[in-house]
């Protein structure tokens, strides 16, 4: 099988390096040999074995009969999009880690498969080396999904890990992830929770086969989590950490990206550093949990690969379950309930003791506030209260 790599940036020259390490046991699970036709990218790279595959021309590789599988690792909807739909028009798998294609375009580039009988692939798009999207397709596919709640972006649990091990503050931990590589120098996609937002948009689509659009899914990242926050947290026992959770309740689904406060029995408790960690629960199996490297390069290129091979043992056959193009708009969050994690300044103690039902009060003496754990009360009677008093922050709490 000949196959095509669509950009040479991380997860390219990742799936370049498995292919290469790997090749004979990629050959045995594939059935075939898997070999790397061309590699397209805007530069070239002297001096490098990837040179003598390197084109600059998406049509050679589109128009070449010899090529069966294309991986599409480019990221951005363009002109990813234009590629990857024109190459399944023409019968050609597409592998993909492309989480804000998947999510945008995800619907109809699976109903372009299905007529084509082929497949569009994207593993890697949600959990990087973390296998999700293949269960949720082939082996959970008896259970009715009733909640999906994970860990999704390996940079804001590493600077949550290091705000509460190392007492630095967002900004000091923020430096040290991009220092690693771990954040890049524009880090909002990671730290406002737009990447775990287009990753549970993808999850939430699959779970329950229609269209959620991630622009309808309400998102709040963790720019505004303190010092303060953390040692109220680790004084209880609990963590923080950014959840993107989609939860089925009766005939509606909610859907969020938020922090949220968790206690050691919650199985994400012990998800820490860049890793990831995804919880499934069904009405018929109970909770399932997915944990392993949500990022990196060979994490990633490997569950892309591993998309080539199933693509490649299932010539003429589409695997992937219908996702419809029909949109699920998401339940109107005023409805829901959670417990909210409270500071205000201690001269509004009292106001805050009349206007929220208060189950646990909180309190480190060098901080001159009032803090408290609430009882469930919906997003909107938080919302409706909070205007009443100074709000310095809240979290949403899970126990």
């Amino acid at each position: 099988m000949k196959i095509a790599v669509l950009g040479f940036g991380t997860v390219g020259s990742g799936v370049y390096e498995v292919i290469e390490k790997n090749y004979d046991q990629i050959a045995k699970r594939a059935g075939e040999e898997v070999k790397i036709k061309y590699v397209l990218d805007l530069k070239d790279f002297p001096g490098q074995p990837v040179q003598e595959l390197i084109v600059h021309d998406y049509a050679q590789i589109v128009n070449d009969p010899e090529i069966g599988v294309i991986v599409e690792v480019m990221g951005g909807v363009e002109p990813a999009y234009t590629f990857v739909k024109e190459a399944l028009l023409k019968g050609k798998s597409v592998c993909s880690s492309n989480k804000e294609l998947v999510a945008v375009h995800g619907a109809e580039l699976l109903e372009i498969a299905r007529q084509k009988n082929i497949n569009f692939l994207f593993e890697a798009s949600v959990g990087g080396g973390i296998p999700i999207i293949r269960p949720l397709n082939q082996s959970l596919t008896v259970d009715e999904i009733e909640e999906i709640t994970g860990i999704l972006n390996g940079t804001t649990n590493y600077i949550l890990t290091k705000m509460r091990d190392e007492g630095l503050s967002f900004e000091t931990a923020l430096k040290q992830a991009q220092d690693m590589g771990y954040a890049e120098r524009k880090p909002d996609a990671d730290v406002k929770g737009y990447d775990a937002c287009r990753k549970i948009a993808i999850l939430t689509s699959l779970a329950y086969g229609m269209q959620v659009n991630y622009e309808d899914i309400y998102t709040e990242g963790i720019t505004d989590i303190t010092k303060e926050d953390i040692q109220y947290a680790s004084l209880i026992g609990a963590a923080i950490k950014l959840f993107g959770t989609s939860r089925k309740v009766k005939d509606h689904v909610y859907a969020m990206v938020s922090p949220r406060m968790i206690q050691a029995d919650h199985p994400l408790y012990s998800v820490n550093d860049v890793f990831n960690g995804i919880l499934v629960r069904g009405n018929l199996l109970g909770d399932v949990m997915f944990y392993g490297s949500g990022a990196g390069k060979l994490p990633t290129a490997s569950a892309v690969v591993s998309d080539v091979v199933d693509a490649i043992k299932h010539r003429g056959r589409n695997i992937m379950t219908i996702w419809s193009s029909k949109r699920l708009m998401p339940a109107d969050l005023n409805t829901m309930e959670s417990k909210f994690f409270i500071r205000v300044p201690k001269e509004e103690m009292d106001k805050a003791k009349s206007l929220f039902p208060v189950e646990r009060e909180l309190s480190i003496p060098e901080y001159e506030e009032y803090a408290f754990i609430t009882e469930p009360i919906t997003e909107m009677e938080f919302k409706d209260k909070a205007q009443l008093v100074h709000v310095k922050n809240k979290i949403r709490v899970e126990f």
